[in-house]
């Protein structure tokens, strides 16, 4: 299990909406299990990944956690620095 944080110049909205496009259907082909405006959770592979993300002033940081798809998480957080 992999845990890590960044920082992201979107509004948590379009981190969350990049996300289900990346690890979704469309794109990585996880199930979204759960999704709101600032987190998502997706299953899938025999892992899952989960996210969190909150403004802090002009930022907005980013909560990632990987279970089994631990490159992947890696290569979309350099997709919404």
């Amino acid at each position: 299990m992999l845990r890590l944080a960044t920082t992201s110049k979107l509004v948590p909205e379009e981190v969350i909406r990049r996300a289900v496009v990346y690890f979704g259907k469309g794109g990585l082909g996880l199930e979204v299990k759960e999704q709101t405006e600032v987190s998502a959770s997706f299953q899938g592979g025999g892992g899952g990944v989960g996210l969190a993300a909150g403004r802090e002033g002009k930022k907005t940081s980013v909560e990632l956690l990987s279970q089994e798809w631990d490159v992947q998480i890696k290569e979309f957080i350099q997709t919404i620095r």
